[in-house]
């Protein structure tokens, strides 16, 4: 500015300078008797003794530096001196656009300067739960979310609400709109442009994050290159706080770098401008009002009327505005808007939410194994959408990761999310007092139960006016709210973000103290809990699933903790036995798919005692069809496994789909899952049981860690696997384990051949442990017959029962076998049924073994062996010598079955006239 006034006085001098004596007084003569511009005239006894600087002192204090330069050139004119005063015009021209161009640098060097304080401000974030010097950048951090510019159809909402897993990211990704936040003020259908756009989204949405990364790539150049000369931000919380009066200037203007803005310049060219008013919905006042409003940016104004005046377009009414709210204030804000554009934020899509991941863990071994782990669990996949959500369980899972801890056994349980989920939003974005804040979240969650228990969704404005929360705080915070189309009428309906988050809420309902205008009947305020698990109970009652589960999960005593001190109010603990009675009666079900929910509710509530006492009401555990298709399921089981106290079995039974799990890469996450339970030092399961699996042999990678380490494990039976050679010698490896316990080792069908039976020949002697072994239904032949021979002939060996049922024997093995009743001493079982070449041939071999005086076997197994008349000589012989053989089973050999009835069963008495010990089988 002082440099303007100095280059002004200069001109002026410079202009008397050139004038004559005779000229200069002429001048000072029509100066003095001329008013011009009607500012006055200088008196002439100032004038008349005045020199030339004197004068050009007068000039400037009489009518300013600006209008100076017109007095002296049209007083130049007037007395005849166009020469000076064309001169004078000129070197003032030459002046300004010198001045101009000065400006125009200053105005640009301003803006880079302040895209340079904006990007100072915005680069970085801090986490909720970072502590001092933790920060974020935000470019690194920050995820694109799908958004919408288009209204949805009910029953589309309806869908995404209800759907889960990879149904649910579909359904959002068909909604979703291809463009992004870069293309908002693109023209429409109708090639008009927004100056208004309402990017909506309930609460963790993610529109503060999206308001903060919009300043700062436009301070970048990357977002709206060349639209806007500036980007201002407005915060609705910190104009809450405001106490005094301010200007709109004042209002824009506080985050800039310095007080030296050219503000004049900025409001110049108000189509430059982008303005973002984040958290409208958050203001405690309303700015539906008409009155007051003003259009001067530099009359101060109380805070409410500035945004009322700026969101109207009374002020600026060429700037752009970005607004962020929660659905439930665009109603009132529709009146308030002239042509907006609304976009709704949706959340993150699947992809989306794994490029999260890697972001926010910055290591890709980190974020592709908790991917994984949340990918496989279809309720914390969809929760996901929501970012506030996703950066949740990251948090959980990248703090238990540096830790070196197991996501599967340090992972939190599904209700504790959707605690943390609540403790974020009533700590950053409720306002209400403790009080009222507990009696609107009681309202809340019983408009909740209602809709579980109805099945209903969709929630009108009357059913929110029945629970007294049309006016509640609690209400925009967890509703989002919905305009659809109906004939010819719009109609509102409410939501919850989704339904697990219904279900959630619901939950809630049941265990909250002060409970009087919940209950029924008062008096007896457990007999709604008790109701919700009979209905549940009950079959064809899936839509209260979710609610049971975050029922138990909210007595885990962590989360009632918690949810105490974040709603500071108590809750029924007395509810807790009526859990814990209604599982001790449904556990013993015989419906698997019961059991399994019942293990996910105890997994939830996740308490030892609790699930101790439950587990123990069982004796077998049977696990059919699809049960650890996913890895939550096979985590629950395994948490379950743990607590078995008492003796029981584990039958995977008929598990159809873990063949082509394990080759789909899942079993390899699922069976470790379910085996730590079994590695459990508390875990105390007998039998473990795989039918019709169709294990592989990779599959005993992980099987063998269990069978040496459970000090309990009794009894090993698979059942049609394709077990071949490669998965016996992993399992002989397993047998040959000093720490393996095993007494019971069942393989049938498992596509054993000769080669297998020799590699269980060199670990059978040496385990002292194995006490039967059953190999039915394998093609084993006179050479793994001959091998296996070996092995029990062995001096320690102490199998007692052997079962070779349907083995493909002949005969010629019989040479080998009845070696073996001579000289074993343990063998007490002999199996060798469904074998029909064995033949005559065979049993007169067998009968030489069963003459010998250290024969031990009590139980001979020679049903359908093809054995005729000719073998009944050899019998009776062997039967009447040997003082061992308790049973004889000789079921389904017809030809001999014949000869004997022929005879009136005679011969057969006369046989037990000798030998009353033995029991014949025919």
């Amino acid at each position: 500015m002082g440099n303007k006034s100095s280059r002004i006085s200069d001109l002026l001098l410079l202009a008397l300078d050139d004038l004559t004596q005779e000229d200069f007084k002429r001048f000072k003569d029509k100066l003095s008797y001329s008013d011009f511009k009607r500012k006055g005239f200088i008196p002439r006894s100032r004038l008349e003794n005045a020199d030339r600087v004197d004068t050009k002192n007068f000039l400037i204090k009489c009518y300013g530096e600006h209008d100076a330069i017109d007095v002296a050139i049209r007083v130049l004119t007037e007395i005849n001196q166009r020469q000076s005063a064309a001169k004078l015009r000129q070197e003032r021209e030459k002046d300004l656009e010198s001045n101009q161009n000065t400006l125009e640098i200053s105005l640009k060097d301003y803006r880079m300067k302040y895209r340079e304080y904006v990007w100072e401000e915005y680069q970085v974030i801090q986490d909720k739960n970072a502590r001092l010097g933790e920060w974020v950048n935000l470019s690194r951090r920050y995820t694109q979310l799908l958004i919408i510019q288009k209204h949805r159809l009910l029953e589309e909402r309806e869908h995404e609400i209800m759907s889960m897993g990879r149904k649910h990211a579909n359904i959002m990704a068909k909604q979703a709109s291809p463009d992004r936040i870069a293309t908002l003020f693109d023209p429409d259908d109708n090639r008009e442009n927004p100056r208004t756009v309402v990017l909506q989204g309930p609460a963790g949405i993610g529109k503060t994050m999206t308001a903060r990364k919009i300043m700062l790539d436009w301070a970048i150049g990357k977002l709206y290159p060349g639209k806007f000369d500036y980007a201002f931000y407005i915060n609705c919380r910190q104009i809450n706080l405001a106490t005094k009066q301010q200007s709109l200037t004042d209002l824009i203007f506080c985050n800039c770098p310095d007080k030296n803005a050219p503000i004049k310049d900025i409001f110049a060219n108000p189509e430059r401008l982008l303005l973002i008013i984040d958290g409208l919905d958050e203001l405690k006042f309303s700015i539906e009002s008409k009155e007051h409003l003003h259009i001067d940016p530099s009359q101060k104004k109380p805070v409410e009327i500035l945004l009322r005046s700026l969101v109207r377009k009374c002020s600026l009414p060429k700037a752009y505005l970005i607004i962020t709210t929660r659905p439930t204030a665009l109603e009132k804000l529709q009146e308030c808007l002239k042509y907006p554009r609304y976009v709704e934020i949706l959340g993150f899509s699947e992809k989306d939410r794994e490029e999260y991941f890697h972001k926010f863990f910055g290591n890709k071994r980190q974020a592709m194994q908790a991917f994984r782990f949340v990918k496989a669990n279809d309720m914390l996949f969809t929760m996901c959408f929501v970012p506030i959500v996703c950066w949740i369980i990251c948090t959980v899972m990248k703090q238990q990761l540096d830790r070196g801890e197991d996501l599967v056994w340090a992972s939190k349980t599904t209700t504790s999310v959707y605690m943390f989920y609540l403790t974020s939003l009533l700590r950053d974005h409720s306002t209400a007092s403790e009080i009222c804040r507990q009696t609107n979240f009681r309202k809340l969650c019983l408009l909740a139960r209602e809709g579980v228990l109805s099945r209903r969704i969709l929630f009108e404005e009357d059913d929110l006016r029945r629970h007294g929360l049309n006016e509640a705080d609690i209400q925009p915070l967890f509703l989002h709210k919905n305009l659809f189309q109906q004939d010819i009428y719009c109609q509102s309906a409410y939501s919850f973000i989704h339904l697990t988050f219904q279900e959630f809420f619901a939950a809630l309902s049941f265990v909250l103290e002060e409970r009087s205008e919940m209950a029924s009947k008062p008096e007896s305020p457990h007999e709604d809990v008790k109701k919700l698990l009979k209905d549940f109970g009950a079959g064809e009652s899936e839509y209260l699933m979710l609610t049971v589960r975050f029922l138990f999960g909210l007595f885990n005593e962590e989360t009632r903790k918690s949810l105490e001190k974040i709603l500071g109010c108590k809750i029924w603990s007395e509810t807790k036995q009526v859990l814990q009675e209604w599982v001790e009666a449904e556990i013993e079900s015989k419906n698997f798919q019961k059991r399994l929910e019942i293990f996910c509710c105890l997994y939830e509530i996740e308490e030892e005692e609790f699930v101790g006492r439950a587990m123990n009401r069982i004796q077998e555990i049977k696990l059919y069809d699809n049960c650890l298709v996913n890895t939550f399921n096979s985590m629950v089981i395994s948490f379950c496994l743990r607590h078995c106290h008492k003796e029981q079995s584990l039958n995977l039974g008929y598990l159809r789909y873990l063949s082509s799990l394990y080759f789909d890469r899942r079993v390899d996450k699922n069976l470790p899952l379910l085996f730590e339970g079994l590695k459990d030092p508390q875990c105390n399961v007998r039998e473990l049981w795989f039918k019709r699996c169709n294990l592989r042999a990779a599959s005993f990678e992980v099987l063998a860690s269990v069978l040496t380490s459970n000090q309990h494990l009794k009894e090993f039976n698979i059942q049609h696997s394709d077990l071949g050679e490669d998965g016996m010698t992993k399992l002989c490896k397993v047998l040959a384990n000093p720490n393996c316990k095993l007494q019971i080792l069942r393989l049938r069908c498992c596509n054993l051949t000769s080669k297998s039976c020799e590699k269980l020949a060199s670990c059978v002697p040496r385990n002292q442990i194995l006490r039967e072994l059953h190999l039915d239904h394998n093609d084993i032949g006179e050479v793994g017959l001959a091998k296996l021979c070996q092995a029990l002939m062995h001096p320690n060996c102490k199998l007692q029962v052997l079962s070779l049922y349907n083995c493909n024997l002949t005969s010629s093995g019989c040479v080998d076998l009845s070696s073996v009743l001579c000289t074993n001493q343990s063998l007490t079982e002999l199996a060798l049924g469904h074998n029909e070449e064995l033949g005559m041939v065979g049993v007169q071999l067998l009968c030489k073994g069963l003459l010998c005086p250290s024969c031990k076997i009590n139980t001979l197994r020679l049903d359908s062996c093809g054995l005729t008349e000719a073998c009944w000589k050899d019998l009776c012989a062997a039967l009447k010598m040997n003082q061992a053989l308790h049973q004889l089973d000789l079921y389904d050999n017809e030809a001999l079955k014949r000869y004997l009835k022929a005879e009136k069963w005679s011969r057969l008495r006369e046989l037990k006239q000798h030998n009353h010990r033995t029991q014949i089988q025919l």
